[in-house]
């Protein structure tokens, strides 16, 4: 509603901010609180702060999201390939009943990516793709709920827009930028300006969540690789893919 609102009028950062995690909140309290954490084959559980741990997150995957839905169709196929990899583990872990929830959503972006493929006729806006980053995000929870390792699998399954948004954002921080303004910095947005059209972007963001994450996702979710270390080999080709596509770096605008 208050991405819908927004995209309409406008509604100042702080009260947005503020309904995000109110969002968060509410849907921890609907969760049972935070899932425990599992480092190394070691469960934490850290009470209250876990909770403020992962509002954060949360809130950090509503925004991050907005951020990344900036060409035609990558915010719809980034949130099909989680979406199809989630269930997927579910599926191979014998628990088919919980792989709905994810497949429904699947299902209904796939309706919308047909309007929103490169070229767009449509467009989600704040409304669509906060709604989607703080779902994908609270059945990220729910999944480290059925089991910690699932938690680190769809952190994986979600890489590509984690890796690409956080990256971007420590660099203009670092850089002094008044991060709330808008910009075209992203490593996804050099990329589509260098080939010219959104197109092979948003198919090479579709080849790599189902040729490189999610096999690692898959082997993590089965407990044939730490967590912690399936996100670390997961992320390392793509923090360069974000070097290569100068994530964050200052946007050098051309004069007539």
């Amino acid at each position: 509603m208050v991405g819908f609102l927004d995209d309409h009028g406008h509604i100042a950062a702080r009260w947005r901010l503020l309904a995000h995690f109110v969002a968060a909140f509410w849907a921890l309290g609907w969760l049972g609180g935070a899932p425990a954490l599992l480092l190394f084959g070691v469960q934490f559980d850290l009470g209250w702060l876990s909770i403020a741990l992962v509002a954060v997150y949360l809130v950090w995957l509503l925004n991050l999201y907005n951020f990344m839905d900036g060409i035609d169709g990558i915010a719809s196929v980034e949130a099909i390939c989680v979406c199809v990899g989630g269930a997927l583990l579910y599926v191979l872990l014998g628990k088919p009943d919980l792989a709905l929830l994810p497949l429904m959503l699947a299902a209904a972006v796939a309706g919308f990516l047909f309007w929103n493929f490169p070229p767009a006729r449509i467009f989600m806006g704040d409304a669509g793709s906060g709604f989607l980053g703080i779902v994908l995000g609270i059945m990220s929870i729910q999944a480290g709920w059925v089991d910690p390792a699932l938690f680190w699998s769809w952190v994986i399954l979600l890489g590509v827009f984690v890796v690409d948004a956080t990256f971007t954002l420590v660099r203009r921080l670092l850089r002094g930028d008044k991060v709330y303004e808008a910009h075209r910095s992203h490593a996804y947005q050099y990329a589509s300006r260098q080939y010219g059209r959104h197109l092979p972007v948003t198919l090479a963001v579709g080849v790599i969540n189902m040729a490189w994450l999610l096999p690692i996702a898959l082997l993590v979710g089965t407990g044939r690789v730490d967590g912690v270390i399936g996100v670390v080999v997961a992320y390392a080709p793509l923090v360069l893919l974000a070097i290569k596509f100068h994530a964050g770096e200052l946007e050098v605008r051309q004069t007539a």
